[in-house]
């Protein structure tokens, strides 16, 4: 865990977060991020323990960090931890374990399909391939796109990548308990009264009365999970609504 004192960069956000950072007794300040190396490397010098990344600069921390398979798959980093080094995760993904764990929606002996554009969208639904689903149908506009998501998945889980034109895609939804959307329309027709959504696009249309997973609280579990790679302190998500606004 990091001293209570030591700073939290704030990479993209603006001082009002770092206002919002004081009120959970942590001290966040704004850095520059026109020479991302460089920051970094000052940031390690005066032992800053982590930093919050601002969503436009998600993707260029990517090149600058030893990023975790998650955010390596996801293509962007959110938060960084400098102790040993320079860390990046993309906490985002984690948290959506968080959040269908807490829904208590039941996923040991289920099927799921992940419907996305691209390995790496669909890369933000993986972790949720560890919850004990046993069949996964993996849909992305093209086959080699569904393929490449589909390495990825647990060993013993039976996996069906194929791509969003395969007339299959529609019996691998009759097949799912769950349907996660991760990018790209949902197809129309494809819900049934059955199934559960998760919807990570906020743009999907569910049809046939499908229960549609509440990911409300999904911003703050993330934001604690992002705090706690950074800083190394737990927080309850019911503190961090103030400096969610902030960091907006």
């Amino acid at each position: 865990m990091s001293a209570p004192d030591s700073p939290v960069a704030l990479i993209g956000h603006s001082g009002v977060a770092a206002r919002a950072l004081r009120d959970l007794g942590l001290v966040g300040v704004a850095v520059p991020h026109d020479d991302l190396p460089a920051t970094l490397a000052a940031c390690r010098t005066l032992r800053f323990s982590g930093a919050l990344v601002h969503p436009y600069q998600e993707a260029a921390l990517l090149a600058v960090t030893q990023a975790d398979p998650v955010a390596q798959r996801v293509g962007r980093v959110d938060a960084v931890a400098f102790a040993g080094g320079v860390h990046g995760t993309f906490a985002l993904a984690d948290a959506l374990i968080d959040a269908v764990e807490a829904s208590g929606y039941a996923t040991r002996g289920a099927s799921a399909l992940l419907l996305g554009h691209s390995a790496r969208d669909l890369a933000l639904a993986l972790p949720l391939t560890r919850l004990g689903f046993t069949d996964i149908g993996v849909v992305a506009d093209t086959t080699p796109e569904a393929e490449a998501a589909a390495r990825n998945l647990p060993a013993g889980v039976r996996t069906y990548p194929v791509s969003r034109a395969d007339s299959s895609v529609a019996t691998l939804a009759e097949r799912a308990d769950l349907v996660v959307v991760t990018g790209g329309a949902l197809p129309p027709g494809l819900l049934q009264p059955y199934h559960t959504l998760v919807d990570l696009t906020g743009r999907a249309r569910p049809e046939a009365a499908a229960t549609v997973m509440d990911l409300s609280r999904l911003p703050t579990l993330r934001l604690a999970r992002q705090l706690a790679h950074a800083t190394g302190q737990r927080f309850h998500t019911d503190e961090l609504t103030p400096l969610l606004t902030a960091l907006a």
